[in-house]
């Protein structure tokens, strides 16, 4: 039996970065651990009804429900305010955690104080990644032609002496790309099945765990309209929904589709009024329950975010993803791949190429043979109690190899 220890998780307020995470804190929780959360106070109820501890911080990063031109249009606007972050968030959570240090640190992959703190306390760090991780050439064939040209500029390279700066002050000599991107243990939280190159991936380093998604109860409840004969749902996620001219084109694909029905979440920076007449066969909310409409719909019109495409094929829904930002254009090549998906980029998502593709996907009967095949790999992967066992089994490794450093001292 695990002796219960204090676990200490850091991430980033972003529903797709703190998701993931809540269920394997909450077995952890049930297992007799101290959990605590380190997270902005909009996360503290998500948090705190998991059982664990919230440890609050102040955050420089756009909210949750923050606008997504925010986040800037170039790599140096999308990593700079994650360093500008952790730089300013290091104090603030040395002190939250002064006299109260875990004896084991998880982090999702943003939260760069995370591994810092873990060093200081000499404990170990374990990766909770919410989507896909670095393989063996992927330095060579992604980062390094995507680093290219910012390295070159004046703004590129003091970007990296001051995140090299920074880690020197905290005793950390790693380069940065190995420090974000290259972990010493990883839990992968998403299926192996979306994962490019995974039989290049180090596995003494990254465990697929998969989906960990638990009962989703609270989050509310959905119910399939009676005569209904297909159900599509489109949702952008929670961060890249600003997007009303594609609503309006999900509207005019499906809206007037006999014996379709369509869920159509917008999210909070588009308003419902925006987008014309609504035929009747079509319901708008800013958010909806996504897994349990998934469980009962014919088609996932999604962005291809790691958290919505895991949901697509744990319910063996056919998509259509059209990508809008980051890795999403990774997975929705990865769902084309894996014959479950239609991979639609937004300036060729049309009312037109969006209905054709829909009526294809959910009339093939070997796409429903392959995301039913899939569902059930998904399935075998251990999830939630894969997680939890893990990190006890790193718990009990560096217990052990602290006795055993006592006892040669």
């Amino acid at each position: 039996m695990t002796i219960p220890a204090h676990i200490a998780m850091f991430s980033i307020a972003a529903h797709g970065h703190v998701n993931p995470s809540l269920e394997v804190i909450r077995e952890l929780v049930a297992r007799g651990h101290r959990v605590t959360y380190a997270i902005p106070p909009a996360f503290a109820e998500k948090i705190a009804v998991t059982g664990a501890e919230p440890k609050l911080w102040n955050s420089t990063l756009p909210g949750p429900d923050a606008d997504p031109e925010a986040w800037g249009s170039t790599l140096l606007d999308n990593v700079e305010p994650f360093l500008d972050d952790a730089i300013q968030a290091l104090p603030q959570l040395i002190e939250a955690y002064r006299g109260d240090e875990p004896d084991l640190v998880l982090h999702d992959i943003t939260s760069y104080p995370a591994r810092v703190l873990a060093h200081r306390w000499g404990v170990p760090a374990i990766s909770l990644s919410p989507n896909l991780v670095a393989w063996e050439g992927y330095e060579e064939e992604v980062a390094e032609p995507m680093w290219e040209e910012p390295r070159k500029t004046e703004r590129g390279r003091a970007y990296y002496a001051r995140f090299r700066s920074w880690l020197e002050e905290n005793g950390i000599t790693e380069h940065p790309d190995p420090f974000v991107g290259r972990p010493a243990r990883s839990l992968v939280l998403i299926p192996k099945a979306l994962q490019p190159h995974a039989d290049r991936v180090d596995e003494t380093v990254h465990t697929f765990v998969g989906a960990c998604q638990g009962d989703r109860g609270a989050e509310g409840t959905w119910q399939r309209p009676a005569g209904a004969e297909k159900v599509v749902l489109v949702s952008l996620g929670s961060a890249f929904t600003k997007r009303p001219d594609f609503y309006r084109r999900c509207l005019k694909a499906f809206g007037d589709l006999p014996g379709w029905h369509l869920v159509l979440q917008i999210g909070r920076h588009v308003d419902p009024a925006d987008l014309g007449d609504v035929p009747g066969n079509v319901e708008v909310h800013s958010w909806v329950p996504q897994l349990a409409v998934l469980r009962q719909a014919d088609l996932f019109v999604t962005h291809a975010g790691a958290g919505g495409s895991q949901e697509g094929l744990a319910t063996a829904t056919p998509m259509i993803a059209v990508p809008q930002a980051v890795d999403q254009f990774g997975n929705a090549d990865m769902l084309q791949a894996l014959g479950v998906a239609r991979h639609l980029p937004a300036e060729e998502a049309t009312a037109e190429a969006l209905r054709t593709a829909a009526l294809r996907l959910v009339d093939d009967p070997e796409v429903a043979r392959k995301a039913k095949e899939i569902q059930a790999r998904m399935a075998q992967e251990g999830g939630t109690r894969q997680a939890a066992d893990l990190i006890e089994a790193e718990l009990a490794s560096a217990r052990g190899g602290s006795r055993e450093e006592t006892a040669r001292a």
